[in-house]
């Protein structure tokens, strides 16, 4: 699947995960989702917001580590990431 980082000016705010990636990938009973980001795995919990029309995923490591991406790949900068069904999301769309 596909997500968009999400941003409040410069800064990285989350991912938005979308509407339908929400009801196709996540099952509806599911609180917190594990990702693997290369070496560093961190469990991030779903708000109530995701499953009412607001699927983001927010978490001061993840966003962390997505703008660690983005400076690391300045000159290929993308609003998008690939992320996986098993957790792991790929930075280089």
């Amino acid at each position: 699947m596909v997500v968009k980082t999400k941003y409040e000016g410069h800064k990285v705010t989350g991912l938005r995960v979308g509407s339908h990636n929400a009801r196709l990938y996540f099952p509806r009973h599911v609180t917190a989702i594990e990702l693997q980001l290369d070496h560093l795995r961190i469990e991030c919990g779903l708000s109530p917001e995701f499953w009412a029309g607001l699927p983001e995923i927010h978490d001061s490591r993840l966003c962390l580590w997505l703008e660690s991406k983005q400076c690391q790949n300045a000159s290929n900068a993308t609003n998008s990431v690939r992320a996986s069904s098993s957790g792991s999301i790929d930075p280089g769309i």
